[in-house]
């Protein structure tokens, strides 16, 4: 199944272009809010199964939203993908790097980012929300606290990230618009593979990443089960899983995003996310 969020409300996305406004057809038993949806995410998927095609109606992809617009932890992860970490200039991690991206830095798939002073870089993600509670999750059973995947960006300004003594991982990677998430959400059994999927983005209609995410370095299953041995997993909480090679800080000279930029950003079979990159407002 898929779903998204249209003016702030949870929709199931029947076919491209249409969709059904679930608290309108369930008569107010589903959660109108797409994040307090999560919550009861089993019984959002027990009426999402039984809704008939004459509540759907017809909408324009660009006025889908953020399907995970208010989550209470959001997890990052760093050098996921060891292609990454070598051009990162570090060795392939024995445990994943793990740091957030405020809440205030996500936004949805289409639209304007603001391109801050600094050395502003691209990274693609497939990201995970969480649909089930869950602390001491065994790898085994991770996905099924899987509400579904989406695209994502975890978008960074190097700069501010590199600030020592210690790196200021989570300030560099949250400006205003620096986390894009969707433009759906994906429930896993959807997908053909769920372990591989190719994730990519393109600059100005270059292609400038693509990997799968088959070749990560800690699966979407270890990562659940490694992240809630210490921190419960709450509905709604979002992980953006790390990203693959082709990052602007990666680049021989580096290449960093620049005002006017289009920034394409998809995981097959996901969707794809369109941004422009705009000058601050002064």
């Amino acid at each position: 199944m898929r779903f998204a969020a249209i003016s702030g409300r949870l929709h199931q996305v029947v076919s491209p272009g249409k969709v059904i406004d679930l608290h309108t057809a369930s008569g107010g038993t589903v959660p109108a809010d797409p994040q307090q949806a999560y919550a009861c995410w089993d019984e959002v998927l027990a009426f999402a199964g039984s809704t008939r095609p004459e509540d759907a109606y017809e909408v324009a992809e660009e006025t889908y939203g953020n399907p995970v617009p208010q989550p209470r932890q959001v997890f990052a992860i760093g050098l996921n993908y060891a292609d990454h970490a070598a051009e990162s200039d570090f060795a392939v991690p024995e445990s994943p790097p793990v740091f957030t991206k405020f809440v205030t830095s996500l936004t949805g798939p289409f639209g304007d980012i603001a391109v801050p002073p600094g050395d502003v870089d691209w990274e693609v993600e497939l990201v995970v929300v969480i649909g089930r509670r869950g602390h001491r999750v065994a790898a085994e059973d991770a996905w099924s606290h899987v509400a579904g995947v989406s695209v994502g960006q975890d978008i960074s300004e190097r700069v501010l990230q590199k600030v020592g003594p210690a790196p200021q991982f989570s300030l560099g990677k949250s400006h205003p618009g620096f986390g894009p998430i969707g433009p759906v959400l994906v429930t896993p059994d959807e997908l053909p593979d769920r372990d591989d999927l190719e994730l990519g983005c393109l600059i100005n209609g270059e292609q400038v990443q693509k990997g799968h995410t088959r070749d990560m370095v800690f699966p979407v299953p270890e990562l659940i089960a490694r992240l809630s041995a210490v921190a419960p997993l709450l509905p709604g909480d979002v992980i953006f899983t790390g990203t693959p090679s082709g990052v602007g800080l990666g680049r021989t000279p580096p290449r960093w995003l620049q005002a006017g930029d289009e920034l394409v950003s998809y995981v097959r079979g996901v969707g794809e996310m369109r941004h422009r990159l705009v000058a601050p407002a002064p």
